[in-house]
């Protein structure tokens, strides 16, 4: 490609594909109907393209990937999860250990927000358990795809992929993160392995001095285009992420304006929540975003 003419940063997307990507997505649902592990309802073309930009198009890892998804996918259950599986502990697990989804940002796509600050593992523990806690981030992630993306995607009116992540490490210690790393690894390797290139920002707020240690464990669990997809902001984020997040989305205690009267991380306000639907960022109309 000449040097006066720049990358398209949406390469590999459904409408941003070169004659070679749009053969091998061709060959790639072709090979995986002939195999029989491909699923109508499931597999749409930004699904496929989705294991092929995570393999950089190379078919025949792309299918090896795919394939280990549908059979972790019948061994962990993830139909039935979707099905049946209820979470009543959410609220006292909320106190613990907070992770939820919380309004959009610029580019509407749904925020994320897990702190690691309150977790204290016994308490934790005894109100749920670690296998609990993987179905609900397997059934969150499910949610994430039929729900929430589709409902961001049609008040923007383009396509919206992927996640903005917030990952608060306020108080939290060696100890801490030691006591919960192995779930942690678990829920690392299921997003990265079984619902790749969902990542679009990754933010680190309130790093302690001693996240050096803790990034050398994490780190080698990561890609090399996740890892680049990681902003490490220490306690001097406010700015920063007000530069990707509306204030009036952006909770107030992280430098935003948002306090929602239920407590915003159990509002689920977003506009994948009927009660919630104008609860939006405000995004530039001919701004299309993966």
């Amino acid at each position: 490609m000449p040097p006066n003419i720049p990358k398209d940063p949406l390469s590999g997307h459904l409408g941003h594909l070169s004659p070679e990507q749009q053969h091998i997505l061709g060959k790639f649902r072709t090979e995986l109907q002939d195999e029989g592990i491909f699923d109508q309802e499931r597999h749409d073309d930004a699904t496929l393209l989705r294991f092929l930009r995570a393999r950089k198009f190379d078919l025949a890892k792309s299918k090896a990937m795919f394939a280990s998804c549908e059979q972790w996918r019948k061994e962990f259950g993830v139909d039935e999860v979707v099905k049946t599986f209820d979470f009543p502990e959410k609220e006292a697990v909320d106190k613990i250990y907070p992770q939820y989804y919380h309004k959009t940002d610029k580019d509407g796509r749904p925020v994320y927000i897990e702190r690691l600050g309150k977790l204290d593992l016994k308490k934790l523990y005894a109100v749920t358990t670690p296998e609990r806690l993987l179905k609900r981030f397997v059934l969150e992630y499910e949610k994430f795809l039929t729900e929430r993306l589709p409902a961001c995607s049609e008040v923007v009116g383009h396509p919206v992929e992927t996640s903005c992540t917030i990952m608060d490490l306020q108080n939290v210690g060696l100890t801490q993160f030691y006591q919960v790393k192995d779930y942690i690894a678990q829920a690392t390797r299921i997003g990265q392995d079984r619902y790749p290139e969902c990542m679009g920002k990754f933010y680190i707020i309130n790093a302690p001095w001693v996240f050096s240690t803790v990034w050398m464990v994490i780190k080698p669990w990561l890609d090399e285009v996740t890892v680049n997809k990681i902003s490490i902001l220490g306690y001097n984020y406010k700015n920063e992420l007000l530069l990707q997040i509306p204030a009036e989305n952006l909770l107030a205690d992280l430098g935003g304006l948002c306090q929602c009267p239920e407590g915003c991380s159990l509002s689920d306000a977003g506009p994948w929540n009927e009660e919630n639907k104008g609860l939006i960022a405000e995004t530039e109309p001919d701004k299309t975003v993966a």
